[in-house]
Formats: structure tokens, sequence, C-alpha cells
């Protein structure tokens, strides 16, 4: 179960590419922890610094500050490195709507930088971040690899396009990919500030300072939430999974389905608050319900999550309580 029968080369250097962020800073802390070295290029435009300041005296942790926009920099960052797992990229379905061209530029043209520095240096294994939201309009559940439906922002098409051209890598130049559906992570670290920020630690931020949250839409709405120990996992077994398994996309949740507002009563009983929420509009561009078949991945990359949603909600609330209050 979990990561900790992973295993890696001794001397093995990972890339980790928005490593300030939320799940990227999770990942370098999993790669430091069992042993092997890590680089974390991040432009610090939605990671924090503070993130992975309690790296800094790792002799195997190194920081580049600098943006996959730029070749140049893709190409130092990889440099000497066996595996790279592309967490970078801007998310929001919403602010998609609002900046389709920087999410062109940044999540399509930026994530194709690091698969050309990524080939050119040698790198074994690219493993990179995608998205449930690729599932679009398709109205069946569970989510299913190869049953996607249209596309409903800009941030869902960045994310098929990225899909599309790890394959093209994987087909014409060896380039080992392997492209992981998240579902609605939450856990430690993650932001909970912001207009863009996640329901989760939103919520739990809120009710902690005695404030009254709004859910959008009427909270019945559904979503397969996924602790970040299962991700960890994803990526780490995706870097150890065989070339049979490249050039496809994976979805990674538990394979839960959760409605928002039993998630939201669940908080104000386990905070200890009696706050009725306030209701708003239905967000643009979002799906109702999320659900993730996750079968293929259990197959093809051994991937066997052990942190369930009523599990983790209890391990987010309890790091909250402790670096928010």
């Amino acid at each position: 179960m979990g990561y900790q029968n992973v295993s890696f080369p001794e001397g093995s250097r990972f890339l980790v590419t928005g490593g300030a962020g939320f799940i990227g800073s999770n990942l370098c802390e999993a790669i430091l922890n069992m042993g092997h070295k890590v680089r974390c290029l991040d432009d610090l435009s939605t990671g924090k610094q503070k993130n992975v300041d309690i790296f800094i005296d790792d002799p195997g942790y190194e920081f580049i500050k600098g943006d996959i926009k730029d070749l140049d920099t893709c190409m130092e960052a990889c440099r000497d490195v066996d595996y790279v797992l592309n967490q970078a990229a801007w998310g929001s379905v919403p602010r998609s709507i609002e900046m389709p061209l920087f999410y062109c530029a940044n999540n399509i043209q930026g994530t194709l930088n690091m698969l050309e520095a990524a080939r050119q240096n040698g790198v074994k294994k690219f493993v990179y971040a995608s998205s449930s939201s690729v599932y679009g309009d398709e109205p069946v559940l569970p989510k299913t690899e190869g049953k996607e439906g249209n596309l409903l922002s800009p941030y869902a098409v960045s994310k098929r396009a990225d899909e599309e051209w790890a394959k093209q890598y994987t087909m014409h130049y060896g380039l080992d990919t392997y492209g992981l559906r998240y579902f609605n992570v939450f856990g430690r670290r993650q932001d909970p500030d912001g207009a863009y920020a996640a329901v989760i630690p939103k919520f739990i931020k809120m009710l902690l300072n005695g404030e009254t949250p709004t859910i959008n839409g009427d909270g019945r709405q559904s979503r397969d939430f996924t602790y970040i120990e299962n991700v960890i996992e994803a990526n780490l077994k995706a870097c150890a999974a065989p070339h049979e398994a490249a050039g496809e996309a994976y979805n990674v949740a538990y394979g839960g389905r959760e409605y928002l507002i039993d998630i939201y009563y669940g908080l104000t009983k386990a905070l200890g608050v009696d706050i009725e929420p306030n209701f708003g509009p239905d967000r643009a561009g979002d799906i109702k319900h999320s659900n993730a078949d996750i079968s293929k991945a259990k197959r093809l990359l051994g991937y066997d999550p052990d942190w369930s949603f009523d599990r983790g909600i209890q391990a987010a609330i309890e790091w909250y309580k402790q670096n928010l209050l």
C-alpha cells in the first residue's frame, strides 16, 4: 500500500516543476525523505517560498527560480535528471475563461518546453499533471479514460493538449510519458486564500475564523476528493512504471464521491462551529459530478490508494488547525 515499497536507484535525481506549490512541495518532501535528490523549478507565481524553505538545509535539495515558458530554463533544469514530475501549471477553470492566452502559453507551451528539454537531456520518465476537467460534459459516472466529452474551459483544453503532446513524445521520440488526471486533490499546504482557492481549505479557514463561506450552486454537486498522499503515490509509481504503460493518461483519485453540502456540514461538526453557508451562482465551466474509475491506474501503474476521504479530511483539518490558528 502507498509508495513506501517504491524504490529507485541510489543517487536518482528528480526534477519537480511547480515544486513550491501545493502538490509539488509534497512531492519534493516525499522524494527527499526517500533519500533521493530533488531539483525544484518554480517561478513563484502561484507557488510559495515558505512551502520549500523547509528543505533548504537538505543537501539533496536544489532550487531554481525560473519559468517553464522559457526553453533555456527548462533545458538547465533537466540537466542530469532521471525523472521529471511536471506539476507547473496555472489552475482554476473560471480564471482560465478570463485568461485564455495565458493558459495556452503557460500550460501548453510550458509543458511542451518541458517535454522537449526532457527528451534532449535523456530523462528516463516524464510524469505530468493532467486533470479530471478533460472529461468535460461526459455525463456517465464513473469517469473512464477514453470516454471524454466536450471540453468546457480553456483550462481543460490546455490539459487535454498536454496529454496529446506527451503521447507524441512517447510515440516519436521514445520519451516515457505518464499523464495523471487529478481529481480534486486536497491536503496539507493547499492554499486557502484567493478568489480561486480550492473549496476544502477555503471552507476550513473561513470556519476557523468564524466567517460564512459561500457555496457555488446548491451544494449537491459531487467530487472525487483525493488526499495528497494518494497523488504522491501515483507520481512515484508512474516513475517506476514499465515502458508499456507510457504514452497514456490515468485517473488519479480514491474512487469515491462526496457531495459538497455534506462536506460543508462535516467540517462544521469537526470544527465545532454552527455557521450556515451562503449559496451563490454556479461557477462557469464547472462540471456537476465527478467520480473516477481508477482500475486502469491500478492495473498498469500498480496504483493502490489507501487514503480514503474520511482519513484524509481528518489529517487536513489537523494540519490547518496547527498552521492557521
